[in-house]
């Protein structure tokens, strides 16, 4: 096992390990849950990090792999490694868990034991789904994940969290018995054809010329199943009901963790599994995806629009927000596929710091109603400005991260399907104007004397806002490394559904030139008389007939 790849498991399973040894302290231990909880959590993101300078970018490959056979009969195996897609949200999530953890100090009152540790074992969850390459080793990771998280809800969420967290798991588990169904459908129409059983995510992806050899019903099938599982977890248009409710309910690291990390699950199996797998399939359903992903960027911003409750209309936005990337990801060229994945990085940090603002006055007030507040701006100056921050970095300010994932998927969608990109920054239009008049109602105007005498933020609450400012700030100023870290896997993706796409952008650009040289005959001899070089034997080759008369 090479270095990198130790790193990176240590830094998948490290909160795991210290999940299991909180539970030899005793319970009363407040802070030592709460700052162990915040060290693992901090440990792990610092060994991540050197693996961002390690990956090389000039290649597509898996990197940082690691396997071993683990059910060899069935073809099961533990195997692990990174591309730049999920290299990228691996990192969100490890940068995520500290911020999760140190937020939830004032908030968890009771049972912090349980709270701590369920918390760690949900981090080592969601990085597995990140660097898994075996199907079933995914499925694992995925549905393990929903354990704490409906703990998480149901134990410290609101006054209807059972409601809630129930309401999170069904929706999730039946997505995820889809998936599963076509999993083994693939596995075992691999087996009819090389005479192998292979869970690998590589050798799933190399099925995708057989599968499409097969019935336009099975190839429909099949993609439906694996759409239906990542829809849920976006959530496209209509099965985004579980979120508002699970966002409302959650404890404020539930609605952070939901916001910047779970949500980005379902867009990365769109990635990683369907367009890949049944490209074939997905086009011939691509009318009505579509149609989903444009309803939900408009319905999510009118129905945000209209909420009283702060939490609600940040969780409507997602849905908003999400249903713009999987326009991208529809998109099927390189500039919708990046656009999509830069802007769940950028989803990723810009939500969450809403839903911890809305949490911050929460722990003040208990209220979240928009009505209950006015004026802020005077006796929190500094909570005003990191609001400030990132209501704009939501709504894509230039200068901050969310423009240029906006720009990229609205130029990639734009190439493919012209009237849904001019359609789809109407959603865009909405959400700048429900989040300033938020923003314009919590801030300004006359101040009750209950909210006069709220306290500005404190060390610890400014600490967890800091990383995120700074990278909110970094990626808009310069997405460069970012995205040249998605050049290599993005071109193979396209190549995988369309295989002749970039002969097709070489032949264009080949007409292109040539249509430059056209028009260059138009001109006067002397303005392209350089470009004559090449036809100075040409009267020679003429002359000999003329020599003959």
């Amino acid at each position: 096992m090479s270095g990198s790849a130790q790193l990176m498991l240590l830094a998948t399973f490290l909160p795991l390990l210290g999940g299991l040894g909180l539970l030899f302290v005793p319970n009363e231990k407040r802070e030592v849950f709460q700052k162990a909880s915040v060290a693992i959590l901090a440990a792990s993101f610092l060994l991540s990090v050197p693996l961002w300078f390690l990956y090389d970018r000039g290649s597509a490959a898996v990197q940082f792999s690691y396997s071993v056979s683990w059910m060899p009969s069935l073809g099961v195996k533990f195997s692990v490694g990174m591309d730049g897609i999920s290299l990228l949200l691996w990192l969100l999530t490890t940068f995520t868990g500290p911020i999760a953890a140190l937020c939830s100090w004032g908030n968890i009152t009771e049972r912090w034991k349980e709270y701590y540790i369920w918390l760690l074992v949900l981090q080592t969850s969601l990085l597995g789904v990140f660097i898994a390459q075996d199907m079933l080793l995914f499925y694992i990771f995925w549905e393990v994940m929903l354990v704490p998280m409906y703990f998480l809800i149901g134990i410290w969420g609101g006054p209807q969290k059972l409601y809630a967290a129930i309401k999170l798991f069904l929706y999730t588990l039946s997505g995820s018995v889809l998936m599963m169904v076509a999993i083994f459908a693939i596995y075992y129409l691999q087996h009819k054809t090389n005479n192998a059983y292979d869970f690998s995510i590589e050798s799933f992806q190399a099925m995708a010329p057989v599968i499409a050899q097969q019935t336009k019903a099975f190839q429909v099938l099949l993609a439906l199943a694996f759409f239906l599982a990542f829809a849920i977890k976006v959530p496209m248009f209509p099965f985004h009901t579980w979120l508002p409710d699970a966002h409302v309910q959650a404890p404020t690291a539930g609605s952070v963790i939901l916001a910047g990390i779970m949500l980005k699950m379902g867009t990365y199996g769109f990635v990683r599994f369907l367009l890949p797998i049944v490209p074939d399939g997905t086009k011939l359903l691509m009318p009505y995806f579509l149609a989903l992903a444009l309803i939900g960027v408009i319905y999510g911003a009118l129905v945000a629009m209209i909420q009283k409750d702060m939490k609600k209309l940040v969780a409507y936005s997602s849905v908003s927000h999400l249903g713009l990337c999987m326009l991208g990801i529809f998109a099927l060229n390189p500039w919708g596929l990046k656009g999509a994945m830069f802007q769940m990085l950028n989803h990723g940090i810009s939500t969450p710091g809403l839903f911890l603002a809305v949490g911050i006055v929460y722990e003040r007030r208990h209220t979240r109603q928009i009505a209950d507040y006015g004026g802020l701006s005077k006796t929190m100056p500094i909570y005003a400005t990191i609001f400030m921050l990132m209501t704009m970095s939501s709504i894509g300010l230039p200068l901050l991260n969310g423009f240029i994932g906006e720009a990229t998927i609205l130029m990639g969608t734009f190439q493919t399907w012209p009237w849904v990109a001019v359609l789809a920054t109407s959603g865009i239009i909405l959400g700048a104007a429900y989040m300033l008049w938020m923003f314009q109602r919590v801030m300004f105007g006359p101040i009750s004397d209950v909210n006069a005498k709220m306290e500005d933020l404190n060390f610890r609450e400014i600490a967890y806002f800091s990383p995120l400012i700074i990278m909110a700030v970094w990626i808009g100023l310069y997405p460069k490394p970012f995205m040249d870290i998605m050049d290599k896997p993005v071109r193979k993706l396209v190549l995988q559904v369309q295989p002749d796409f970039y002969k097709a952008e070489a032949l264009a650009a080949r007409q292109a030139e040539a249509a430059k040289v056209g028009m260059r005959g138009m001109e006067a001899p002397a303005a392209h008389e350089p470009e004559a070089a090449p036809v100075e034997h040409a009267p020679e080759t003429l002359a000999a007939p003329g020599g003959g008369q």
